[in-house]
């Protein structure tokens, strides 16, 4: 079957309905283009046919391409990917500049049809990049409906004419949003920036009519004397335009994130030539950006991997165990906030604590919640009673009888979850899974409370829970693929991204970021300067420093960890010189931003401060100071390292998990792909010869795995040994 078909009316109006088979949305690939191509010049060739409505056969109008298009293209290409791809990309400029200029005459500006976009919901990438190609775009009153180019979120940039087109549309500055932050609009809004130009109730009414009316179609760029809104670069007023958006590209991604950089020349140099040149221009840059590892890392991990994951690539084959009814054990913040993305979902919730006051004030968050969305418009006043309506806040336990997954979130101490899993066990039907949302106890352990341990595993939310879009599922030693598949379906309905990692100390996620605070805190004890290490870590591609992450999740949540594994391990403990540095934190009651003191300094309001010159005085700076390189290098093997030895232990079965799991859970340098992609970029060989260098210098923490040795010896890559395509082989 056909994605786009063609149907000609009475009136002589084309409509081009874009229907993909089989998909919830529509996406483009390269037949697909040759189809829109061949309707589009047949209805431009018949004499009958006035003018062209594209629209779509779905209650949304098209999610983007299909990036493993691109993937395929560089594949396809032989020894110059990079031809395969600049040529691909010229291909859609030229599809695409063929429905904008339909026949007119170069002289002229006479002749040719109008054709009329038709958006009956979410429009992203190249489905707003066609759009704008079209001479009208309608949009259907649909507040849900999302619209945007958010192609920099996955580490490339619009390059199906997307940039040059809003560009010369709202000039570089009103367009920078949209281009450079991938920032999205419901209709009604992108109407009012002027990226769409009609939203009604009936855009298709409403398009038939006005391509029936012999209205204008030039586009303002292709008439005599077109200047670009705001200024070109060579205007003082675009000039300047331009030296904000650079030192706010540089700002904000540190250098590291290569799309918006190329982006921002592309954008540069294409103002000030004709409008065809800078398509090429912008299609050079694109391709840049498609041939650099950063990109391609991000495009696997954020694109591809992530939408494998969340599709179940790690789900046993089982029946489906959608949720009916959850119960949540616990109102504080963590079950508050899994009754929300629960109710949210539209599961019912039964939310249960101590007593009528500590459930209600569970519920009282998810009433503030809802609260602020109304306000805000994003949600209607209907939406948020009936989501309050599904949570039954009650410290009756016999309320959770008919619940088919329970989800306990109560203190982290395991006889407290020992005694609510009995609890539980008593009222609730034998079918019923059990889950422990616990960030550090070992599901295993916790089993043994469990009549049934074989439906008994580990679902760790990561906080606030409303904002973080993974979940690590962890399978205890007895844990059964029902279990599995149930914990899966569930996170599927609340919208989040799960990876499933085996059992062990602290799982997957704060196995890796624990070593990444703990180097932050030895450096600040070897006298390296605070600054250094926070800017460091920023330059490199972390979301916040290990200082800051430190005072944002609390030192005494810190010193308990330390206690409770030192305990655990014994003499085999590694940690005791960042345990000086978290006693005396914790003895000084610098607890972090809770306590308005930690590594860094607050006002009244928790506002950050800077640095704190007490901690500087407990640890002067050292008069000779590391290199950035050095400094980056221990935060990241850190983590790397640690990720390795899990990938070894088998505590991650699936390096996609690993990478999407390092980018969600704990925002490790997005450009990179994740820590496996990042030894890919860099190379095994280099990667373990570092960590050599590094383990000779600082400890045995830094001493290189097995398994990252002998990938060396052989020269192997992590996503040829273990990836996907090696595992299906």
């Amino acid at each position: 079957m056909a994605d786009f078909t063609m149907e000609i009316g009475a009136d002589g109006v084309a409509v081009i309905t874009w229907d993909v088979p089989n998909k919830s949305m529509n996406v483009l690939t390269r037949e697909a283009m040759d189809e829109v191509h061949e309707l589009t010049q047949q209805a431009f060739a018949d004499d009958n046919v006035k003018g062209l409505i594209i629209t779509s056969g779905k209650d949304t109008f098209a999610g983007g391409m299909d990036l493993n298009v691109l993937a395929k293209i560089a594949q396809e290409s032989g020894d110059n990917p990079a031809q395969g791809l600049f040529d691909f990309a010229m291909k859609g400029h030229g599809l695409l500049r063929s429905v904008e200029r339909n026949g007119m005459d170069p002289k002229t500006n006479k002749g040719g049809k109008p054709v009329a976009a038709v958006l009956p919901g979410t429009a992203l990438g190249i489905g707003l990049e066609m759009p704008l190609a079209c001479h009208r775009i309608f949009a259907k009153n649909n507040p849900k409906a999302k619209i945007g180019l958010p192609e920099i979120l996955v580490g490339i940039f619009p390059g199906g004419g997307g940039t040059t087109r809003l560009v010369r549309k709202l000039g570089a500055m009103a367009a920078s949003p949209f281009l450079l932050e991938g920032k999205l609009l419901s209709p009604d809004k992108a109407k009012s920036a002027g990226i769409i130009d009609e939203v009604s109730d009936d855009p298709m009414a409403d398009a038939r009519a006005w391509v029936l009316s012999e209205p204008k179609i030039v586009k303002p760029w292709d008439e005599k004397g077109y200047k670009i809104p705001g200024g070109a670069p060579y205007h003082p007023a675009g000039f300047m335009t331009f030296v904000g958006a650079s030192a706010m590209v540089n700002g904000k991604t540190q250098g590291v994130y290569p799309a918006a950089k190329a982006l921002l020349s592309a954008v540069y140099e294409g103002a000030m030539v004709p409008f065809d040149t800078a398509l090429k221009i912008e299609a050079r840059y694109f391709t840049e950006i498609l041939m650099n590892p950063s990109s391609s890392a991000m495009i696997r991990s954020l694109f591809v991997n992530k939408e494998a994951l969340e599709k179940g690539a790690s789900r046993p084959d089982v029946a489906d165990e959608k949720v009916g009814k959850v119960g949540v054990l616990g109102a504080g913040m963590m079950g508050a906030g899994i009754a929300l993305v629960s109710a949210q979902a539209g599961i019912e919730v039964v939310l249960v604590d101590r007593d009528q006051e500590a459930a209600d004030r569970g519920k009282a968050y998810v009433a503030d919640y809802t609260a602020k969305g109304v306000s805000r418009r994003k949600i209607t006043q209907d939406k948020a009673d009936a989501m309050l309506a599904r949570i039954n806040a009650t410290p009756d336990y016999d309320a959770l009888a008919d619940c088919d997954l329970i989800i306990e979130a109560v203190f982290e101490d395991p006889a407290v979850k020992a005694e609510v899993t009995a609890k539980v066990e008593a009222v609730v039907s034998e079918d019923c899974i059990f889950a422990s949302n616990t960030s550090t106890l070992p599901i295993s352990q916790l089993a043994t409370a469990s009549k049934r341990p074989e439906q008994f595993i580990g679902i760790h939310f990561f906080s606030p829970v409303e904002k973080m879009l993974l979940v690590e599922i962890i399978k205890g030693s007895q844990t059964g693929t029902r279990a599995v598949a149930k914990a899966l379906d569930y996170v599927r309905q609340i919208k989040k991204t799960p990876i499933v990692v085996n059992d062990a100390r602290f799982f997957y996620a704060n196995r890796c970021i624990i070593p990444y605070i703990n180097e932050g805190m030895r450096l600040v004890a070897e006298g390296v300067s605070p600054a250094l290490v926070e800017n460091g870590a920023r330059m490199v591609g972390m979301p916040l420093g290990p200082l800051q992450l430190v005072d944002e999740t609390s030192i005494d949540l810190g010193a308990k960890i330390a206690r409770a594994t030192k305990a655990a391990m014994g003499n085999d403990y590694p940690d005791g010189a960042v345990d000086e540095v978290i006693f005396w934190m914790e003895a000084e009651g610098r607890l972090g931003r809770k306590a308005n003191a930690g590594f860094y300094d607050y006002d009244e309001k928790g506002k950050r401060q800077g640095l704190s010159e007490v901690v500087k005085a407990k640890y002067p700076e050292a008069e000779d100071q590391p290199t950035l390189q050095e400094v980056q290098h221990r935060l990241l093997f850190a983590q790397v390292l640690e990720a390795v030895r899990a990938l070894e232990e088998d505590v991650l079965e699936d390096i996609r998990e690993g990478d999407v799991g390092a980018i969600l859970g704990w925002g490790f340098a997005p450009w990179s792909g994740g820590p496996f992609s990042w030894l890919d970029m860099i190379g095994t060989p280099y990667a373990a010869a570092r960590a050599d260098e590094l383990a000779e210098t600082y400890g045995d923490r830094f001493a290189c795995p097995p398994l990252l040795k002998e990938m060396a010896a052989k020269g192997q890559s992590f996503y040829n040994r273990f990836g996907p395509e090696a595992k299906a082989a």
